[in-house]
């Protein structure tokens, strides 16, 4: 048995990158992970499939995040489902990944850039966990994935680093807010990780994936593993005394 047989997970933005190995990862440490998508399905079902083909439980779960009825078309397929795969309706760990990522310094940015940023980073994050705390039973874990550009200062993506420094405020006030109930909060705050978004400048360009590297105390970029691993671990039982931190998976980017 794993450490979360018998568990329930919901990863948002699971079908690729970051997501997808978290998705991953706590199914094979025995959780039933409802993976989350947007706009890929094809992605999503190719997750899942490779969950059920290692003997793991899953299922896709469709909402566009970011648009009207988000949260509510997300739950609807989440309790939809849940019955058919999981022991229950709860669920146990929800894990808010999903995000995007625009570039461009303060003047580049354009109004309408800023409002899907803030629409997707901070407020379907804030909704979706506060429509699914009626869902999530005693003891839960919320991870919410935020990033080292709140630490380190990174001009061209400016309106995400802001919507990710709202993300550790939420995480802190909400693990104040769920302490009595036995609920975990926490952040983690991945550097550049080498993820299907990162590709068009990071893979294959030698000078743009040594310099990323170099920005790391460890030498090289990341990897989505080792960032599900640590997400892995505030899901586990072994973070139970762990709650409202951020934690650093940025390999010491620019220690």
């Amino acid at each position: 048995m794993g450490a979360l047989t018998g568990r329930t997970a919901l990863v948002t933005g699971g079908s690729r990158g970051i997501g997808r190995a978290i998705a991953e990862r706590l199914a094979a440490d025995g959780a039933t992970v409802a993976v989350h998508y947007g706009r890929n399905a094809a992605a999503a079902d190719e997750v899942v499939e490779g969950i059920r083909a290692k003997g793991g439980t899953a299922f896709t779960v469709h909402a566009e995040l970011g648009v009207e009825g988000d949260v509510a078309t997300l739950w609807e397929s989440f309790d939809r489902q849940v019955r058919q795969h999981a022991t229950g309706t709860g669920l146990d760990i929800l894990v808010n990944n999903a995000g995007v990522t625009p570039r461009g310094e303060i003047d580049e940015t354009t109004a309408e850039a800023f409002e899907e940023t803030v629409a997707v980073n901070m407020r379907a994050p804030f909704f979706l966990t506060q429509q699914g705390l009626k869902r999530l039973r005693d003891g839960g874990r919320i991870v919410n994935v935020s990033s080292g550009a709140t630490r380190i200062a990174l001009t061209d993506i400016i309106a995400y680093a802001m919507t990710k420094g709202a993300i550790d405020a939420f995480s802190l006030t909400l693990a104040k807010a769920l302490g009595p109930r036995g609920i975990t909060v926490n952040s983690v705050a991945p550097g550049i990780i080498d993820t299907d978004i990162n590709a068009s400048w990071l893979r294959g360009n030698e000078a743009a994936e040594r310099s990323a590297a170099e920005l790391s105390a460890l030498g090289r970029v990341g990897r989505p593993e080792d960032v599900a691993d640590v997400v892995a671990f505030l899901a586990s039982d072994d973070a139970r005394w762990v709650t409202g931190q951020v934690l650093d998976a940025t390999g010491g980017s620019q220690l």
